[in-house]
């Protein structure tokens, strides 16, 4: 009898960050493995900006922009996990689930790790100095603080020139 695979989610948006954060991860805890054969369930979780946060709701002309706004948010999140499926594909992982949770990403990763009774959670990092982290706020921040997994902070290295 096999042994339960323990549950990885990944946080994935359209960022440089988040796609160096997969690639690291594959590279890390699946590539030493063969692939499929690494003991971990690989969940990547894209968060939907709500159509209400991107677009203010009230003034003239609001319900007409409502829809093209969806729609855009629909492709983009479309693009996004398709991106990250093919790129797992390359590295030899096909047993992937990708969910689209619309809502806050900090809140959207969190509940992805109780949803999935997740041992670890992976999300990409930005590097904002802490000035703009208190002003816009940080996922991996958020995460590492309230997520009830381990949480890995994936950071890309600075390219020297």
């Amino acid at each position: 009898m096999a042994a339960e695979k323990q549950v990885m989610v990944i946080g994935a948006d359209k960022s440089e960050q988040s796609q160096y954060a997969l690639e690291w991860t594959l590279d890390h805890f699946f590539k030493p493995f063969g692939g499929d054969k690494a003991p971990f369930k690989l969940i990547i979780v894209h968060a939907k900006v709500q159509v209400s946060t991107a677009v203010g709701l009230a003034g003239p002309g609001a319900a007409e922009i409502l829809p093209i706004v969806e729609a855009d948010l629909k492709k983009s999140a479309a693009h996004v996990t398709e991106k990250a499926k093919q790129f797992c594909a390359s590295k030899s992982v096909t047993d992937v689930v990708v969910e689209v949770v619309e809502g806050d990403a900090r809140n959207v990763l969190c509940d992805a790790v109780e949803r999935h009774h997740a041992s670890i959670l992976i999300v990409g990092s930005h590097g904002y100095g802490a000035i703009k982290r208190a002003v816009l706020g940080s996922v991996s921040d958020y995460c590492a603080h309230h997520a009830h997994s381990t949480v890995m902070i994936v950071k890309k290295p600075k390219t020297k020139h």
